[in-house]
């Protein structure tokens, strides 16, 4: 996934203010593997259907945000809690 560096230097997390940095593929691989076994569901409590093109994370690691469509979906309820892919 390609983010422009100055825009990913702008982003944060709009919770906790942290840093986001582009996730890796190994974590985007085991998000769509829980997306097709339908277990995946984002901060707000909604089934996630969709599978990723790829994600930012949250410094702590806690937190992903989708990118859809090469732009980063930065809504507190659209983000994904990792440790139900741990």
């Amino acid at each position: 996934m390609n983010i422009n560096p100055d825009l990913l230097a702008i982003l944060c997390c709009p919770e906790t203010k942290q840093k986001v940095a582009v996730a890796d593929e190994t974590v985007i691989s085991l998000l769509n593997s829980s997306v097709t076994r339908g277990e995946l569901k984002n901060k707000g409590n909604r089934p996630v259907t969709e599978p990723f093109e790829g994600g930012l994370v949250r410094e702590d690691g806690t937190l992903l945000y989708p990118i859809r469509d090469n732009i980063p979906v930065m809504l507190i309820e659209e983000g994904i809690p990792l440790a139900q892919i741990q």
